[in-house]
């Protein structure tokens, strides 16, 4: 059998090729148990992967990954405790007023330098009363600057209908809130707030109506260039917030932490804030990586039990090798190439079929609408990940057998 075996081969690779070839039907269970393992770790990953993809898209799409704002407002002493009573003053909550933060334009040039920090936008925002006819509502102003907002929330892919380009007496408005006051585009809109002094500032034109997913805030909030929100809000020049979108998201925390330091502004990021929703994501990382483990800890123990199986098979064989001069560290070589062999082998197979998996999944894995449930990134880094991982495991499975047969006294082998 070795003849038909490419020329100039090491002699390593003849013999590791010879014994695979003569336990075809070992070889052959082995390498489908491998590849059964790889593609499952490859059809879990790039799955998990597209789904906590989708979630954070979803979540992240309607809202910064950091926001500054102003410190709140410390709470301050009524009075000392009576003798009768506890130790310690008598406390009251301060009454959160809509406030500015302070040198904002400072503050944001200076987290615009932070590493891995994309976009910085000023915000003004506060609650107001929207008129129309004898309804009512109470809505949340948001006054942004377009060119920057629509970097971290882009409110054109989410129009209805209308347009986006907001002028000094235009508003966008939600889709639900649309309905319950019986408005369209171009009508007129009266905003009282307990700041607003000029009425004219306050009579809005709706130019857009938009759809953020979500009936609340498609019922409250609403959208004004950020002078209009100011003068409304009795804000001069002033902005109660500044959202801020970062390169890695899972590193918003971090960031957060460090602007918070450097600026002495409160820094609230998306992980802090949907603390409930990150935990799952984490939980789902955690589950996953545990699969990964169990399965990869059983392609392992298949690959050594057949090089165990091999190594007693073959003893003789191996005895007559050492008789003939061959060292132990050849003979070790020999079974750590097959492990590796068959690590190679099975996830080359078994990443096919993870692809395929995929494949089918985004062809037949639809929403009522035909669309597909979430989208699947096929990324290349994976397969050369389940690739090089199968391939390590398979040698370090070999590992003992490799040792165990290296160390067989020729003359008992051959007697044996």
């Amino acid at each position: 059998m070795a003849r038909t075996l490419p020329a100039g081969l090491p002699f390593e690779w003849i013999v590791a090729l010879r014994f695979l070839r003569e336990g075809r039907l070992q070889t052959l269970f082995i390498i489908i148990g491998v590849a059964i393992g790889v593609a499952v770790i490859v059809f879990m990953s790039a799955l998990l992967a597209g789904l906590q993809g989708n979630f954070i898209r979803r979540v992240l799409t309607a809202q910064a990954h950091i926001q500054l704002l102003p410190h709140q407002e410390v709470t301050r002493a009524l009075r000392p405790a009576s003798p009768t009573e506890q130790p310690g003053a008598i406390v009251q909550p301060p009454l959160q007023r809509l406030k500015s933060i302070d040198q904002w334009q400072a503050v944001a040039a200076q987290v615009r330098a932070t590493p891995d920090v994309l976009v910085v936008s000023p915000l003004s925002s506060g609650s107001a009363l929207v008129l129309r006819g004898n309804a009512s509502r109470a809505i949340s102003v948001n006054g942004i600057d377009p060119d920057l907002y629509y970097r971290i929330v882009d409110l054109n892919d989410k129009l209805v209908r209308g347009r986006a380009d907001l002028g000094g007496t235009d508003i966008l408005i939600g889709i639900d809130l649309a309905t319950d006051l019986g408005v369209d585009i171009g009508d007129k809109l009266r905003l009282s707030t307990a700041n607003s002094e000029n009425a004219q500032a306050s009579t809005l034109t709706i130019i857009g109506i938009f759809d953020l997913g979500n009936k609340g805030a498609n019922q409250r909030s609403t959208f004004v260039a950020r002078h209009t929100a100011q003068s409304l809000l009795g804000l001069p020049g002033g902005v109660t917030s500044l959202d801020v979108t970062v390169r890695d998201v899972y590193a918003a925390e971090r960031i957060a932490q460090s602007i918070a330091a450097n600026t002495g502004v409160q820094a609230d990021s998306w992980i802090k804030s949907s603390a409930q929703f990150f935990s799952a994501i984490s939980a789902q990382t955690t589950a996953n990586t545990a699969i990964r483990f169990f399965v990869g800890l059983s392609v392992a123990f298949g690959i050594a039990s057949v090089l165990v199986v091999v190594v007693v098979q073959k003893s003789r064989e191996i005895g007559i090798l050492r008789a003939m001069g061959i060292s132990q560290a050849q003979i070790l070589r020999v079974f750590l190439l097959q492990g590796g062999l068959l690590g190679l082998g099975g996830s080359l197979l078994g990443s096919s079929i993870g692809a395929l998996a995929l494949w089918l999944w985004q062809q037949y894995a639809r929403n009522a609408d035909g669309t597909p449930l979430f989208p699947l990134v096929f990324d290349p880094q994976l397969f050369g990940a389940a690739l090089l991982l199968a391939t390590l495991t398979g040698l370090l499975a070999a590992f003992a057998p490799a040792l165990r047969a290296a160390r067989l006294d020729p003359v008992v082998a051959i007697r044996g």
